[in-house]
C-alpha cells in the first residue's frame, strides 16, 4: 500500500512537471520568436537607414571614417565582416558573444544613393534578461508544483488505497484466522491417521488398507503444509519487516539441521543429500523459522522432482557481501523459459508437477529479507536454485556442527 502511495505521489508530479515544462517551453519559444523578429527588424532598419550620430536604443552604428559614440561597446566593428559585405556588396548578419553578453551584428552597404558601408551592432542583453526571468518564474512554479504535487499525490494516493488496503486487510486476516482455525483440527485428523497407519501395519491389514492409509497420511501432512504456507504468508503480508523478530541466524548450521529434518524422506527416495559448507560461520539477518521454511522448500522440491539413486547437493558460500546457498538435484528439471513462472503461485510445468504455494512463498519470504532467488535448469539435466541474502558480521555464532548427509537407502 505504501508503495502504491508513493507511485500516485510521484506520477502525479511527474504530470504536473511536465505541464509546467511544456507550458514553459512553449512560452520560452514564444516570447523569443518574438524577440528576435523585432531585433531583426530594428537592427535592418538602423543599417539601411539609422542616423549614425544618434542610432535607435540598444543600437550602435558604425561607418568608415565616422567616430563611433562615446558609449560604443569595446570591440567593434568586426572589421571581417566590413572587409566582407565591401568585397561582395552583400550583406552579413551574425552573433558575437563579447562583453558578457550577446550582441546581433548587421554590416551591409546601404542603397540609399551614397552607398555607405555601415555595420549595425545591437545589445540584446536585456531581451536575455527577459529570458533568464522567465525561467526563473518557471522554476519557482516547479518547485511550488511540485510541494502541490507531493500534497495532492499524498491525499489522493490515501483516498484511493484506503479501501483497497482495507480489503486486503480483511483478506489478510481472514486467511490468518482461517488458517489458523484449521491448523488444530487438521493436526488432530493427521495425527489419528498416522496412528491407524501404524495399528494397520502391525496387524498386516490388506496392502490396499495400507497404502489407502499412508496415502492418506500424505494428504494431510501436505495439507497442513498449505496451510503453513497460507498464515506464513498472509504474516509477512501483514508486516514485512518483523523487526522484532529479526535475529542473526547462522545459515550453514541452519541447512545441516534442515537436511536432518529431511534425511528420513530423502533415504525413503533412494536420495544421496550433501551439505557443502565453510568451517566457518555465514550469518544473515533474519527471521529463522522463514528462512528454515524457504531452505525447506527447496530441499523438499528437489527430493520431490529428483528420481531414486539422484543426489542433491547444498553448497553455502561467501560471494560480494552476500550468503550464497544453492540446492541442486540431478532430477528431471525444467525448461529454461519456465525459470521466472516456477515462483509463481500454482504454476504447472509442461510435465503436469504443480509447485504450489511452496515456491511462490520462498520468493516472498527472501524478497522480505533484502535478497533474490533464482532458478536455472534444463530438462532431464536437474534444476539449480540460488538464494542471495545479505551477510551480517557475527561472533557470537558457534562454529556448525559437522555435514550431515542423506544416505541412499
Amino acid at each position: 500500500m505504501r508503495r502504491a502511495r508513493l507511485r500516485i505521489s510521484v506520477i502525479t508530479a511527474l504530470t504536473i512537471t511536465l505541464l509546467i515544462t511544456l507550458v514553459g517551453g512553449v512560452a520560452h519559444t514564444v516570447m523569443t520568436h518574438a524577440q528576435d523578429d523585432q531585433v531583426r527588424r530594428e537592427l535592418r532598419y538602423g543599417a539601411a537607414r539609422g542616423d549614425l550620430s544618434s542610432p535607435p536604443v540598444c543600437t550602435w552604428l558604425y561607418a568608415p571614417g565616422a567616430t563611433p559614440l562615446a558609449n560604443a561597446p569595446a570591440g567593434f566593428p568586426v572589421r571581417a565582416d566590413m572587409d566582407r559585405a565591401r568585397r561582395t556588396g552583400q550583406a552579413v548578419e551574425r552573433t558575437v558573444r563579447r562583453n558578457d553578453t550577446v550582441y546581433l551584428v548587421r554590416t551591409q552597404v546601404r542603397t540609399d544613393g551614397d552607398g555607405d558601408l555601415v555595420q549595425a551592432v545591437f545589445d540584446m542583453r536585456f531581451q536575455l534578461a527577459d529570458r533568464r526571468y522567465l525561467w526563473s518564474a518557471l522554476g519557482v512554479a516547479e518547485i511550488v508544483g511540485l510541494i502541490a504535487a507531493a500534497v495532492t499525490g499524498a491525499v489522493l494516493g490515501s483516498r484511493a488505497v484506503a479501501p483497497l488496503a482495507e480489503a486486503l486487510a480483511r483478506q489478510r486476516r481472514f486467511v490468518a484466522d482461517a488458517s489458523h482455525e484449521l491448523r488444530t483440527p487438521i493436526t488432530q485428523v493427521y495425527t489419528r491417521a498416522q496412528v491407524l497407519s501404524r495399528q494397520a501395519a502391525d496387524e498386516d491389514l490388506p496392502a490396499r488398507h495400507r497404502d489407502g492409509l499412508a496415502r492418506l497420511v500424505g494428504s494431510v501432512s501436505r495439507l497442513g503444509e498449505v496451510l503453513d504456507d497460507l498464515l506464513l504468508s498472509a504474516s509477512l503480508a501483514a508486516d514485512p519487516a518483523r523487526r522484532s523478530e529479526h535475529r542473526h541466524v547462522e545459515l550453514v548450521t541452519l541447512a545441516r539441521s534442515v537436511v536432518a529434518e529431511e534425511s528420513d524422506r530423502a533415504r525413503e527416495g533412494g536420495l544421496t543429500v550433501v551439505v557443502n559448507g565453510p568451517s566457518y560461520p555465514l550469518c544473515v539477518d533474519g527471521i529463522e523459522s522463514a528462512l528454515r521454511r524457504a531452505v525447506g522448500e527447496l530441499l523438499v522440491n528437489a527430493i520431490g522432482h529428483t528420481p531414486a539413486g539422484g543426489r542433491i547437493e547444498v553448497d553455502l558460500a561467501r560471494a560480494d557481501g552476500t550468503v550464497r546457498l544453492t540446492v541442486a538435484d540431478t532430477g528431471s528439471g525444467f525448461e529454461p523459459a519456465e525459470a521466472d513462472l516456477l515462483f509463481e503461485r500454482f504454476h504447472r510445468g509442461d510435465g503436469g508437477g504443480r509447485y504450489g504455494l511452496g515456491l511462490a512463498l520462498l520468493r516472498e519470504v527472501i524478497a522480505h529479507h533484502g535478497g533474490t532467488v533464482a532458478a536455472t535448469g534444463r530438462p532431464g539435466c536437474g534444476a539449480r536454485f540460488t538464494i542471495r541474502l545479505p551477510e551480517c558480521a557475527s561472533s557470537s555464532v558457534p562454529d556448525p556442527a559437522q555435514a550431515v548427509t542423506a544416505g541412499r537407502s
